[in-house]
């Protein structure tokens, strides 16, 4: 290959090493042998003259060199690949591979079933779903659709808000036969209150009344802090305590009466204002087919209310 010369496979391969980390994940993913993944990318840098790649004993990482060639064609290669995706799919069914990053807890508790109801509609789509808590480029990453709680930043992305992040005070019925359910918010100072905590410490807990504009932080403790959701989840369960979770991550629970709301008098969170969720994709005109199909999608199952707020009709 001329040190000009544009190839668009061996491009394809360096998104896949780079995002993957090893030569071995990246052979698994392109369905090739890691000989042929290694003698490729070695070619491709005799090419360029450029090392792309350190080799590590079971990962390879970026050099300067191929940081800065991977940003500079990156964009290249995604406008080919959905020019070529618009021409050829505007009369077909919407095809290709889907890429799809969230939370990983939202991913696992909601999306799974989305996904699964997409890929029955559209059959020759296929799915790489991609969960980290981790704050991701959508742009560097080449995700075609991102879902992030919070407010994005500026982009040239969409950012389309599917629904608020409503939290909820929650607690098992076995718990609450041995403890007084709380009446007010002050009244949590006296349970025990599970709490998770991430990169940024324990998560505070806030609450407002309804005529309120601004939450009130209120310092709970508890025998349990954890940064894994679902294990918090199952430790609300099994009674060991009262959580506070958003809806999506307990809808379930909450219907079939596992676990009960409390204090819904009030409005809560984990921050000191509400926050929404977005989906984060390409504008409609630059965005494929699948794209816009699992967009419309998404939108069309999750619906207003969210279906994770729709809890209170199983429970009635």
């Amino acid at each position: 290959m001329k040190r000009n010369a544009l190839d668009l496979n061996a491009l394809r391969l360096l998104q896949t090493v780079t995002e993957t980390g090893s030569f071995t994940a990246a052979a698994q993913r392109s369905q090739r042998s890691v000989s042929a993944v290694s003698r490729e990318i070695a070619a491709f840098e005799r090419a360029l003259g450029q090392r792309l790649f350190y080799r590590h004993t079971r990962a390879v990482s970026l050099t300067e060199a191929g940081r800065l060639y991977l940003d500079a064609v990156r964009p290249l290669v995604e406008q080919i690949d959905t020019a070529t995706e618009t021409l050829f799919s505007d009369e077909a069914e919407p095809a290709g591979v889907l890429s799809v990053n969230a939370p990983v807890a939202f991913g696992q508790r909601q999306l799974m079933a989305l996904v699964g109801s997409f890929q029955a509609r559209y059959r020759q789509i296929r799915v790489d779903l991609r969960l980290s808590d981790r704050f991701e480029d959508p742009v560097r990453r080449a995700h075609d659709v991102t879902f992030r709680v919070g407010q994005p930043a500026d982009s040239a992305l969409i950012a389309r808000p599917l629904a608020p992040m409503r939290y909820i005070v929650a607690g098992a019925p076995s718990y609450l036969s041995q403890h007084a359910a709380p009446q007010t918010p002050t009244d949590l100072l006296a349970h025990a209150c599970l709490r998770y905590q991430g990169d940024y410490g324990r998560q505070q807990w806030y609450w407002r009344s309804h005529a309120d504009a601004a939450y009130t932080p209120l310092t709970v403790d508890g025998p349990l802090y954890s940064d894994d959701a679902v294990s918090l989840r199952e430790a609300a369960l099994a009674g060991s305590g009262l959580v506070l979770f958003p809806s999506w991550l307990i809808d379930r629970e909450l219907a079939a009466g596992t676990l009960v709301p409390l204090l819904e008098d009030w409005q809560w969170e984990v921050t000191p204002q509400q926050r929404l969720i977005y989906m984060l994709y390409a504008e409609r005109e630059l965005a494929p087919p699948k794209t816009r199909a699992f967009v419309n999608h998404v939108l069309e199952q999750i619906g207003d209310p969210p279906l994770w707020d729709r809890w209170r009709s199983a429970t009635r």
